[in-house]
């Protein structure tokens, strides 16, 4: 190796070593010199230095070229191969003819949810068709370069009416100017107004955010609490019970029973209940053995399982809430089964409450394992990441109010009764409880610092139906609450904030204008162009906004753009829901478990299993016999049903409807339309043939 040194020893060598890699030949070195002093004295070189230098120049250039070229065949491979994987995975979803019409619940009024399919689809047929009447008026000489036809123009055409098209042409752009353009230029700037309106919202949020950081508010607990907790045993350790609420939920249930059973409190103040609404029998016993295992090392830990299970997770929690033993504690903390809290959860939430009388609840931040899995994870840490970071935590320290998430939060035992307790009337009973409470005058705190993890779908079916329920759920409550929210003994400005703010603004405006301005408003007014839609609102505007929302996931920010283009096809399915819960239709009601993975995170097991003995296991396997039935049952299960990617009609109506809106455009020359339409069209045509999520090869 010594050789290699003088090579690039300072001035005794004026080449550079460049490794070309072949797949096929191997590679090989080749040695691509720079120019010497000699090059540049072309005067004082004789004529046969100076042609051998050139040949030189150009042997190293023809292997730069040809190591560029080798670089670039990589790149195209690569792209043709994922082309390839892509129309392969296309071929395959519609030979398949699986589609989301399939996998109805029987809940579902399929006569409801196809009514707004069929609106989808009369738009998109009679996009097409003016889309060829304008493209032969186009080559006949009709050409209008800016949305601005005035009634003149029409009648004093160059052209006049030569035949029966351009009769009927010259009608139709009457008929467009005088009956059509009006009312969509006014429903136009309906939507603009709330769309600036939601806008400031945000804006606000977001400064409210900025203010918190500036100052480093946060909730912090009186010194004495924090005190009494180090003292030990005789401390500030309230009877508290954990509660886990679970429905067949079989992928996780291991790693969250393990992570409660692990965290640190006395055992004598703990008691941990396991709510299984299991209706198949091998989770039952999967889960009562893991149970039974936990009782076995000392751990104050009971399983109930409901015989009767109405009310899905609000029954099941109002169900536990009425054993005899309850009455023994004051706080209870709630966990889905995918979540896992850290061992020091209790001890940074449960401080929060003493010497607060008025505090009913204190909300920890989810945080995700599975973040990274897919496009369709990052899109939704985005969205997360705002709502903890800036809606809640904003409207926590400066409202001492916000939606309760329905997991990883501590509650008042006094401030649930006061309450009313759980109600089964709607899908979002968290949602629901946190409004009563607010109502009675409970403050809440947000723990921006404190984090569980959990899950976030990882395919879209479930994030789909997951959404639809969240935002169904909000309208169903908020026809029922209005009543109690307009006589309810609070201040002007709490009721004004319930009911715009928290209900009209952020559950029903935001899909209404979402959905109405962007897939239905902008691609009618490229066939009806005398009603404009000005850039700033289809570009500007939400460019600032999709900012906003990333700031708080930083590292996310290059999935800013197909963050704009998700929000917006997701739109879709969140106007549905929120038609559904305002007028009660049938999917309203619709209630299904959101599909878990079973991911965990291995660093935070690892610490558990270093904290604790080695008889504090985070997770105990179940014997051979149950695992044996377990796996036969699935193996059963998969013959009968198997896991599909789904094509998705609603989505891919309107994948068609912008990509036709977007072909129009061109006729009039509206560039930032344009490639609005035909990105958003592709958008939606991605995830209408569910190639955004989890693939199922």
């Amino acid at each position: 190796m010594a050789p290699s040194f003088d090579l690039w020893a300072k001035g005794s060598h004026k080449g550079t070593p460049v490794v070309v890699k072949m797949e096929n030949p191997n590679w090989s070195m080749f040695e691509l010199e720079g120019p010497s002093e000699d090059d540049f004295l072309i005067g004082n070189t004789p004529t046969g230095s100076r042609e051998k230098a050139r040949g030189k120049n150009a042997k190293q250039l023809t292997w730069v070229l040809l190591l560029k070229a080798h670089r670039a065949a990589g790149c195209l491979t690569s792209l043709g191969s994922a082309f390839v994987s892509l129309g392969s995975a296309v071929r395959h979803r519609v030979a398949s003819g699986r589609t989301d019409a399939d996998s109805t619940s029987s809940n579902e009024n399929k006569t409801v949810k196809t009514r707004f399919y069929n609106c989808i689809k009369v738009f998109l047929w009679l996009s097409l068709l003016l889309l060829g009447f304008e493209i032969a008026a186009y080559f006949k000489g009709w050409h209008f370069d800016a949305p601005k036809l005035q009634l003149q123009y029409v009648f004093t055409s160059p052209y006049g009416v030569r035949d029966v098209f351009d009769w009927v042409y010259t009608r139709w752009v009457l008929i467009r100017v005088e009956y059509l353009a009006p009312p969509l230029q006014f429903l136009s700037n309906f939507c603009i107004v709330l769309f600036l309106i939601q806008s400031l919202d945000r804006l606000i949020l977001c400064l409210g955010c900025f203010w918190i950081r500036l100052k480093k508010i946060k909730p912090i607990p009186k010194q004495d609490a924090v005190a009494d907790l180090e003292s030990g045993e005789n401390g500030f350790f309230p009877m508290v019970l954990v509660q886990i609420p679970m429905c067949n939920e079989k992928e996780v249930y291991q790693q969250s029973i393990g992570a409660v059973c692990n965290l640190d409190w006395p055992k004598s103040k703990i008691l941990i209940q396991i709510l299984d609404d299991s209706d198949d029998p091998t989770t039952q016993l999967l889960i009562k053995e893991e149970v039974h295992k936990w009782q076995q090392e000392g751990v104050n830990i009971v399983y109930r399982h409901r015989i009767i299970r109405d009310g899905y997770k609000a029954g099941n929690l109002k169900s536990a809430m009425g054993c005899s033993y309850v009455k023994d504690c004051e706080f209870v903390a709630i966990f889905d089964a995918d979540f896992q809290p850290t061992p020091d959860f209790l001890k940074r939430t449960v401080p929060h409450f003493k010497d607060n009388e008025d505090v009913g609840l204190v909300q920890a931040r989810w945080s995700f394992v599975n973040k990274d899995e897919n496009l369709l994870t990052r899109l939704q840490n985005i969205n997360l990441a705002f709502h903890f970071e800036v809606e809640q935590q904003v409207n926590g320290i400066f409202l001492n109010f916000f939606g309760f998430n329905g997991t990883a939060g501590v509650w008042r035992i006094k401030a649930l009764e006061e309450s009313g307790g759980w109600l089964e009337r709607t899908t979002v009973e968290d949602m629901d409880i946190a409004v009563r409470a607010h109502l009675k005058g409970w403050k809440f705190v947000f723990l921006n610092d404190v984090k569980c993890q959990c899950e976030v779908p990882e395919s879209y079916e479930a994030y789909r139906k997951q959404q639809h329920r969240w935002h169904s759920g909000p309208m169903q409550l908020f026809r029922l609450c209005l009543p109690d929210i307009i006589r309810a003994k609070i201040s002007v400005w709490k009721k004004f904030n319930l009911i715009f703010l928290f209900f009209l603004l952020r559950k029903l405006i935001l899909p209404f204008y979402s959905f109405t301005l962007f897939c239905i408003i902008l691609p009618m007014t490229m066939f009806v162009p005398e009603a404009e839609l000005p850039a700033w609102v289809v570009c500007y505007i939400p460019a600032t906004m999709s900012f906003l929302n990333i700031l708080p996931a930083p590292k996310s920010f290059p999935f800013i753009v197909p963050y704009l283009l998700f929000e917006n096809t997701m739109s879709v399915t969140k106007f549905n829901a929120m038609i559904s819960g305002l007028f009660q239709l049938g999917s309203a009601y619709e209630w299904v478990v959101t599909k878990k993975s079973g991911r965990s995170s291995e660093g935070d097991l690892v610490s558990l299993v270093e904290k604790k003995p080695k008889h504090h296991r985070v997770g105990s396997e179940p014997n051979l016999e149950e695992m044996k039935a377990d796996l036969q049952q699935e193996q059963e299960q998969k013959a009968r049903k198997k896991k599909h990617n789904r094509i998705y009609t609603k989505e891919l109506s309107l994948a068609f409807l912008l990509l036709t809106a977007s072909a129009r455009s061109l006729l009039s020359a509206q560039g930032i339309h344009f490639y609005f339409l035909l990105f958003q069209g592709i958008s939606f045509l991605l995830v209408g043939l569910d190639l955004i999520g989890e693939q199922v090869l």
